[in-house]
């Protein structure tokens, strides 16, 4: 295995990482962006409220994308092990 197989494989990985967790964290951005506009004009300052909102969108995107996620992660893992005698000798 050399150094170049190892970025590849390190940049394939990071690559992944982004792609599966992407959509989790742009609604998280977009429900405490809404939250939050939405306490600075009401005025309510109440540090927990933020926290609701983000858990159950998140849990919603894990049901409707979870499945593409996973599928993403099995693909990469099952290419990884059947690459392994490959990348080894």
């Amino acid at each position: 295995m050399t150094i170049a197989d190892v970025t590849d494989l390190m940049r394939q990985a990071l690559t992944l990482t982004t792609l599966v967790s992407a959509p989790l964290l742009i609604v998280a951005l977009a429900v405490g962006l809404i939250v939050g506009l939405f306490q600075a004009a009401t005025q309510i300052n109440e540090m927990t409220l933020s926290f609701i909102p983000k858990l159950l969108a998140m849990g919603a995107v894990m049901l409707v994308a979870g499945g593409w996620m996973l599928a993403h992660m099995v693909g990469f893992t099952r290419q990884l092990i059947l690459d392994l005698p490959i990348l080894i000798g």
